[in-house]
């Protein structure tokens, strides 16, 4: 009876060290197969830890590595490239691509009916007026980027104004004094309508329409009979904020120093991300592609200089506005904060679930949207050296709204960048530039605005569903 026992235990115990060694021997193989794919990751000069999975047909077998196609573009060098590109393009990846497309064809068009568009006071009268409308895009991008809409910042950038004419005028108070109030009441009002919305529940839409009106009849209240309150502009913020102020009092050198500088600045930033990324063992832009876009980068931005010394100079209010959409980027792109921003609009509960204060980032997006709307109410203000019953009306909200979108920022959230609010305001206003050098009217411009932000939701749409079927979505 136990000759018999002992014979069934050891006959059991055999399958036992069977199974044993086969799981020796795939751990063996997995690993032998993780070092491969890092071998063949260092020579493509990218740090990566690879995946590995079992062929299909036959699950028993020994794993294999799984390469991210990204590890294989330089080592094919253009070709890579161009397969890469082509790659993103089905995947839906089209970035910047579709508007720069765009802005070509606008420009192109244009020129051929007016040989005026391109010359150096069209450029630079371009470059000037965007930057009022761009300043609310700015803010509006952050609440994009959370699936939201703020209906509310042309009437906020009208009162900001209003009350900056109300204090300095009647009161006589110190304009950047008055500035300082006037930015602060925006941030104040934008935190408001984002409390109701994040704490109460009420819909942002029907909070910032409800600020749209409201803050607008305040706007009127404040101006009174006349309608119209004249700025002094000869110092202070009106006058730093005019057409006629230019950087470094029009010097030659300033245009080529602020080139310069982003040259420098784009420089720095790549090969801080590429150290940052090689140290976390994720894929990196080699130091040829870095040095390739910085080169692009370097042409276009001495090219405008020319163009703008050869008109006037560089105004200070693109000079601003421009230095705005730099940090602002950096927030998004380089803080915890940024991050968040990005978390929430790619999913409410998921960020919840990853202990992301929800309602404390609403509140906030909504409160830099009133803040950036306030500034822009200045660059208005400096444009006309007037607050008046006009300021933020009209069309000033659908064309904030549509510089965002044109440029890129998804209405759907967690997708966008800040610079789209240049590119969209460039498209925009070289819409609205070359139809009036053309004497088209003012309705014509609307409808080939509208045309144009429609085209750039339905690609926005498009975009993501091939992203969703390509398994990135």
């Amino acid at each position: 009876m136990s000759d018999t026992s002992k014979t069934v235990k050891s006959d059991s115990s055999e399958p036992e060290k069977t199974a044993q060694a086969a799981k020796s021997e795939v751990t063996k193989a997995e690993t032998a197969a993780k070092a491969d794919a890092a071998k063949a990751a260092k020579t493509a000069g990218v740090v990566e830890t690879q995946d590995t999975v079992a062929p299909a047909d036959d699950p028993t077998a020994a794993p294999v590595a799984v390469v991210d196609p990204r590890l294989l573009v330089r080592e094919e060098g253009l070709k890579g490239y161009v397969t890469e590109f082509k790659r993103k393009v089905k995947g839906g990846e089209l970035g910047s691509l579709p508007v720069v497309i765009g802005l070509i064809v606008i420009w192109t068009i244009f020129q051929l009916q007016n040989d005026r568009f391109l010359s150096a006071d069209n450029l630079s009268n371009i470059s000037y007026y965007l930057s009022a409308t761009g300043m609310l895009a700015i803010g509006l991008v952050f609440v994009l980027l959370l699936g939201e809409i703020d209906l509310s910042v042309g009437s906020v950038s009208g009162l900001a104004s209003t009350l900056f004419a109300v204090f300095v005028v009647t009161h006589g108070m110190n304009a950047w004094l008055a500035l300082v109030l006037a930015v602060l009441t925006g941030i104040a009002i934008g935190a408001l309508q984002g409390w109701f919305f994040a704490r109460i529940g009420v819909p942002a839409f029907v909070v910032t329409l409800a600020g749209f009106l409201g803050w607008n009849g305040l706007m009127l209240w404040l101006l009174g009979a006349s309608g119209t309150i004249n700025i002094p502009s000869d110092t202070g913020p009106v006058h730093l904020l005019g057409q006629s102020s230019f950087f470094m009092d029009q010097a030659i050198i300033g245009a080529y120093l602020l080139a310069g500088l982003a040259v420098v600045l784009s420089l720095v930033g790549n090969f801080n991300e590429q150290r940052r990324r090689k140290a976390a063992g994720v894929p990196f832009r080699a130091t040829g592609e870095i040095l390739l876009r910085v080169g692009a980068l370097a042409v276009a931005a001495f090219a405008a200089a020319v163009v703008l010394n050869d008109a006037a100079g560089v105004s200070n209010a693109l000079v601003l506005f421009l230095a705005a959409l730099v940090i602002v980027d950096f927030v998004l792109r380089r803080t915890t904060y940024g991050r968040k921003v990005f978390a929430v609009g790619g999913g409410i509960e998921a960020a919840r679930r990853a202990g992301i204060n929800v309602p404390m980032i609403r509140i906030t997006v909504f409160a830099i949207s009133g803040g950036f709307a306030a500034l822009g109410g200045m660059f208005f203000a400096g444009q006309t050296a007037s607050a008046t019953l006009s300021a933020g009306g009209g069309n000033t909200l659908m064309l904030a709204i549509a510089a965002a979108v044109i440029g890129g920022t998804s209405l759907f959230g967690g997708r966008g960048t800040v610079w789209s609010a240049l590119l969209g305001m460039l498209v925009i206003q070289s819409i609205q530039t070359g139809l009036d050098l053309l004497n088209m009217n003012t309705s014509i411009q609307y409808m080939i605005t509208g045309g144009v932000l429609l085209g750039a939701v339905v690609i926005d749409s498009v975009s993501r569903k091939s992203q969703k079927a390509a398994g990135r979505g």
